[in-house]
């Protein structure tokens, strides 16, 4: 089973196409995130999907239950093998999108990747990170989603409460690498080791030299993980 998720962060389709095309002996599978479902929209699922690999479709989705519910059907209909709910719209909102998706597929985004501990009192959270991320897994695992997206400083926080919710996980860096504007980072081996079910990589491999030395590197280096 190979558990990398490549992000295809770039603003075209034929980008996104030309980045995956080298790649798909070596990775799970393809994240298509805002800027190319605000591009080309729901088309960008269709063709990374006709690759045959699972698109992970990075929508955030965060609105009304019924706009929600509609929104998740269009993406899951697009070919998309998951979808992205903030678990902050609450268990009706997840409930919407699962009901949207007809099926296993819906991760709750928990707490970005971007944010730290001084973030949330700002925005009127008095937890902290990983609390308020344990909090946001009990909403998705109540609402039946598949998973959630959580940093890799938290994933033993959710397994530890919510064992049945596969994990996947941004924010992973290989050891040489920049972190750019992640904030809560670890390592692919410590990433596995820890218990993410799927580590969802962007620049390590796609800014590369070499895409698809990278992901056969980092393949690897979680090899003994299983």
């Amino acid at each position: 089973m190979n558990r990398i998720i490549v992000a295809l962060d770039v603003p075209t389709l034929d980008e996104a196409v030309s980045l995956a095309q080298p790649l798909l002996d070596h990775v799970g599978g393809f994240k298509v995130g805002m800027e190319l479902l605000m591009g080309a929209g729901p088309v960008a699922i269709e063709t990374i999907a006709a690759l045959d690999r699972p698109v992970f479709a990075d929508a955030k989705l965060h609105d009304i239950p019924n706009t929600v519910e509609r929104a998740a059907s269009r993406i899951g209909a697009a070919g998309a093998r998951w979808v992205t709910a903030h678990a902050a719209g609450g268990v009706e909102m997840l409930q919407a999108a699962v009901s949207g998706m007809g099926r296993d597929g819906v991760l709750a985004v928990t707490m970005l990747t971007s944010l730290t501990h001084d973030d949330l009192p700002v925005i009127g959270i008095s937890q902290s990170p990983g609390a308020y991320v344990v909090s946001m897994a009990g909403l998705a695992a109540k609402a039946g989603a598949e998973g959630v997206i959580c940093s890799p400083t938290e994933i033993r926080n959710v397994k530890s409460v919510e064992p049945g919710l596969r994990v996947f996980t941004p924010g992973v860096r290989p050891e040489a690498s920049t972190i750019d504007d992640q904030k809560r980072v670890a390592t692919p081996e410590a990433a596995r080791r820890d218990g993410a079910d799927y580590l969802v990589v962007g620049r390590p491999i796609t800014k590369a030299p070499d895409p698809a030395a990278a992901a056969r590197e980092i393949a690897a280096s979680i090899a003994t993980f299983g």
